[in-house]
């Protein structure tokens, strides 16, 4: 059976990947591809304590201890979803991977090749990742205005700088840096578009 396709989307938060991931993933459903929508932190014991963690009220993990607790989501993410969808030939679709442990505990001051070392030696490579940037300033108002939502202690405007510095360094065939600031849909065409492309290879 063919090899499944791996596809991550990161970005600061606020930067709208969460609503994108959800787009590509109905658009290919709608097209007969078989696609598992999927997302970090996990929904699992791990990726449930990291949320309570995030959302408050304050850090006070070191950033070697939040990276030890994503890296423990992570192990149970790929165990559980990610290589097992590949092996069935699926198309997987993840709302954050790897790489916002690079930028958000790189940001924190670990090193951020290490942490890319740590996680490529047990998770699978996506086929195709895309970080969607977006001015910190708009981010945080975007954050701000979404109705219900709970701030997380990640989104301070200073540390959020740090981690976009750290994402726009990230370079690679597989990787595209889209502008966040354009609208919606043509956010979605645009990454639709390069996801058939890449498919067809």
């Amino acid at each position: 059976m063919k090899r499944g396709f791996l596809i991550a989307l990161e970005g600061v938060d606020g930067s709208g990947k969460t609503t994108q991931a959800r787009l590509l993933a109905a658009a290919l459903k709608d097209r007969g591809l078989k696609v598992v929508l999927t997302r970090e932190p996990t929904d699992g014991p791990q990726g449930e304590k990291l949320r309570r963690y995030l959302a408050g009220p304050a850090r006070h993990l070191s950033a070697a201890a939040e990276l030890a607790l994503f890296t423990a989501d992570r192990r149970d993410h790929v165990r559980q979803v990610i290589s097992p969808g590949l092996a069935a030939g699926l198309i997987v679709i993840s709302d954050r991977y790897y790489y916002s442990s690079v930028a958000y505990q790189g940001a924190l001051g670990l090193d951020p090749g290490a942490i890319l070392a740590l996680n490529q030696a047990f998770a699978p490579p996506p086929d195709l990742m895309f970080i969607l940037t977006l001015p910190i300033s708009r981010a945080v108002a975007r954050l701000s205005a979404t109705p219900g939502r709970e701030r997380q202690v990640s989104e301070v405007a200073d540390y959020l700088e740090k981690v976009a510095v750290i994402y726009a360094g990230l370079q690679g065939p597989r990787i595209h840096h889209l502008d966040a600031a354009l609208s919606q849909e043509v956010m979605h065409d645009h990454i639709l578009a390069l996801t058939l492309e890449a498919l067809k290879e």
